[in-house]
């Protein structure tokens, strides 16, 4: 699942950031060595932290740019666990302001995104499952890292004011992870309605819902690409049978296993399906360069243990990968703001050694 628990498999060991002589400007502008590495120049600048404290992931631009929506589990905001939260990301002292909850502070959230006009967005909860936030797997005996999807998440649309204005989907399992088309007029998500986890689209009231993809495995992290027309998701496809069974099992639990996905790509009614990356481990969060003609996403098939994730960019024909980050431990979530010039991402870079991650905005500068 596209959300914060990916983290916490990285954050368990600790790595802390790299440490500078320089000042950085918190909440402020900086190009600080501390908070972008040398190599990292080439495709960003002007870098500037958005929160402090906290995990903080799933960051997606308004459609004019401004705003920022984002889930948190950051205690000091008055959360047990992921809630939805925007702000102005040109606020020049993000650092002592709190972001404005936009979520009902009930259940747990996840994937919130902007609809046209900028006034409401879409996301997925399980507060109506219980007002609780909803158990965390414990860790298994068999040592496989597994991240829960709750049958009690279903997606909605909110206001600014946190006021639910529409239920969109009402099924008896697993609905989450949506985006809206840059077009305004489509959403896609995940759902195992059909026993599997697959991709849907639907329009942004909720009709006419359509089915995406049919392979078995889980498919999700959808994007649409900047005209609409394309569709690029993270997906694991269990070949053999001992790795059917076990996915399977894991979903019949309630589970799934995340540390096996590559990337793949569509039209946005499901045709001409192809796979762009083949490189090993997890390759997930990816989304649409601005040119439509490739893509971003994190990566840690470079890992032996685990981490560091970093972020890379392909072509959308699996040519031309390169490295865009240079972290120890975690960059991940990239998104491309809707006029190209600005980029957000996750990172455990500049947390004084502990466990947060935080969002981060930088001037895209890599073409």
């Amino acid at each position: 699942m596209r959300y914060i628990s990916v983290l916490l498999v990285l954050l368990i060991f600790g790595c802390g950031a790299k440490k500078s002589n320089e000042t950085v400007i918190e909440g402020r502008f900086s190009q600080d060595s501390l908070l972008l590495h040398p190599e990292e120049m080439k495709y960003l600048k002007n870098i500037k932290q958005l929160t402090f404290g906290g995990n903080n992931a799933e960051a997606y631009w308004s459609f004019d740019d401004k705003q920022i929506v984002f889930q948190s589990d950051y205690a000091e905001w008055g959360v047990g666990c992921d809630q939805m939260f925007v702000t102005d990301w040109r606020n020049d002292d993000l650092k002592n302001n709190i972001p404005k909850m936009v979520s009902t502070g009930l259940g747990r959230t996840t994937c919130s995104y902007f609809l046209p006009g900028n006034e409401t967005f879409v996301y997925g909860s399980t507060h109506l499952g219980g007002e609780g936030c909803p158990a965390v797997p414990e860790r298994r005996e068999d040592g496989k890292y597994v991240w829960p999807i709750y049958p009690s998440f279903d997606i909605f649309t909110a206001d600014l004011e946190g006021n639910i204005i529409n239920q969109l989907t009402d099924f008896e399992g697993y609905d989450a992870e949506a985006t809206v088309s840059p077009m305004g007029d489509k959403i896609v998500f995940t759902s195992l309605r059909t026993g599997d986890l697959e991709l849907f689209t639907m329009n942004i009231d909720g009709s006419d819902v359509k089915q995406i993809t049919s392979e078995l495995g889980y498919d999700g992290g959808a994007f649409f690409s900047p005209d609409g027309s394309k569709l690029i998701f993270r997906s694991s496809r269990p070949k053999t049978e001992e790795d059917i069974k076990i996915y399977q099992d894991l979903l019949k639990e309630g589970l799934v296993m995340p540390t096996d996905m590559e990337l793949y790509i569509c039209n946005a009614d499901g045709s001409d399906l192809k796979k762009i990356t083949d490189l090993g481990q997890a390759n997930w969060a990816p989304f649409f360069h601005p040119s439509g003609e490739k893509i971003i996403f994190a990566s840690n098939h470079t890992a032996t243990r685990g981490f560091p994730f970093n972020l890379y960019m392909i072509n959308i024909d699996g040519t031309g990968l390169t490295r865009i980050t240079r972290d120890e431990t975690f960059d991940a979530f990239p998104v491309f703001s809707n006029d190209g010039k600005h980029i957000v991402f996750s990172s455990n870079r500049n947390n004084g050694g502990g466990r947060d991650t935080n969002l981060f905005v930088a001037e895209w500068i890599g073409g």
